[in-house]
């Protein structure tokens, strides 16, 4: 079992990552803002981080820059999850240090079957 971490502040989309990454048998914890994502991922050291862009407090770009800067997540997989969609979304986000962008609304099926290759 690994241990998921969301980073998202719409209950939504919270409860659809939720139900789609426990339906796979895995951990989930939660943040509702880049700031307290940032905290939560210091203590709990998630295998996977799925986050939103659009997020108070601090922002999904700013929030994986600092995850990425400590030593402890080079290699942890964290996946944009974002509504943002316009041309060179996609860059910014992997510019940004994420490792996959996923466009809302999230269809479930695709989601799953893109989402098992971190996992």
């Amino acid at each position: 079992m690994k241990t998921v971490l969301i980073i998202e502040d719409n209950d939504k989309n919270l409860y659809l990552l939720r139900f789609l990454i426990e339906k796979l048998g895995h951990r989930v914890i939660e943040a509702r803002d880049g700031l307290n994502g940032v905290k939560v991922a210091m203590i709990e050291k998630p295998d996977v981080i799925l986050m939103d862009i659009q997020l108070p407090a601090m922002d999904g770009y700013e929030a994986t820059q600092e995850i990425r800067s400590m030593d402890s997540f080079r290699n942890v997989p964290i996946i944009a999850i974002t509504s943002y969609a316009m041309e060179g979304d996609r860059e910014k986000s992997l510019a940004a240090g994420c490792t996959d962008y996923i466009e809302k609304p999230i269809k479930p099926e695709q989601f799953i079957e893109r989402i098992k290759s971190y996992l």
